[in-house]
């Protein structure tokens, strides 16, 4: 029998908070195998029940499943009809299973295109999972990255002509607050299975600086040591968020610290990484080195020192 997978020490210190899955491959498992392809979806759910357990296990905060997306409503009638009855299933029987693992169940997308028989027992399950607060696992039903963004759009126009919102005042965080997901961080990491290179429209606008894995492992043969292996690749990731990279010096605590600068507004980003000490420009600020530079971290923004404090 084979050891139990475990993270490295360096990438449980490193966990992405939110991890997304763009669970594919279940039909080409069924095909190669001879077999239906709703037997692929039937073995997948074991992969979810098994990755569900796992990400709770190692610390996730947050798992979102792209279990049903709007384009799958154009399947064959028949297979969307037992995606439909796995699904009702699944939510039913696996109450005990994640209530034993602490896990809060979400769900995101036009969940009024569900069955009746699915949206009441997806309602029952929320309810009885209600209560948890370990993994929260958000399921992507119904669910469409450009819908999501039209609705979005729609609500905040809505506001703009009733007078409530001005124009002027609609940014990133507006707009984010309009979104499926506002009530949870975007993921960190984003996971596929059987080696496709694209997102399906999946968290168009929640994946802007996510890490990608792709596996070419296919979704009903996923298990605990896959995850951990995207895990530890994505500990071993340098996120700059599109900006540079910068060594400086802690605050007050002498620590060296990677200070990562992008985007207008100057947020950034630190990681500790040794320890220093403390040098301040004439406002207080921390200096920043950046290869044989010195500059002041009250630079990084106009308005805002990334440390929060002068020293």
């Amino acid at each position: 029998m084979s050891a139990e997978p475990k993270l490295s020490a360096a990438a449980q210190a490193n966990l992405p908070t939110h991890v997304a899955v763009i669970m594919d491959g279940n039909g080409r498992w069924a095909k190669q195998r001879g077999l239906p392809r709703v037997e692929g979806h039937r073995n997948g759910v074991e992969s979810v029940r098994t990755i569900v357990r796992a990400a709770a296990e190692v610390g996730i905060k947050y798992l979102t499943l792209y279990a049903f997306s709007v384009e799958n409503w154009n399947r064959p009638k028949d297979e969307v009809d037992t995606l439909m009855k796995y699904l009702a299933r699944f939510l039913k029987n696996e109450i005990g299973e994640l209530n034993r693992n602490n896990v809060r169940l979400e769900a995101i997308g036009q969940i009024w295109r569900l069955p009746e028989a699915v949206q009441e027992q997806l309602a029952k399950t929320r309810a009885a999972l209600s209560k948890n607060n370990g993994l929260t696992l958000i399921l992507a039903l119904s669910y469409g990255g450009r819908t999501e963004l039209i609705e979005a759009t729609r609500a905040i126009a809505d506001k703009v002509k009733s007078g409530s919102l001005d124009p002027a005042e609609i940014n990133e965080r507006v707009i984010s607050e309009h979104l499926y997901t506002r009530h949870w961080p975007d993921p960190d990491l984003m996971i596929r299975t059987s080696g496709e290179m694209r997102i399906s429209n999946f968290l168009l606008w929640q994946l802007s600086y996510a890490e990608f894995v792709i596996t070419p492992t296919l979704w009903p043969e996923f298990r605990k040591a896959h995850l951990c292996e995207a895990l530890e690749e994505y500990a071993r990731r340098h996120r700059r968020f599109g900006g540079v990279r910068w060594t400086g010096v802690g605050a007050c605590n002498g620590s060296t610290d990677e200070i990562y600068r992008f985007g207008r507004s100057g947020r950034g980003q630190r990681r500790s990484s040794g320890r220093a000490s403390c040098g301040l420009d004439l406002r207080g600020y921390p200096l920043l080195s950046m290869s044989n530079q010195t500059l002041s971290a009250s630079t990084l923004s106009p308005s805002k020192n990334p440390y929060g404090s002068k020293c």
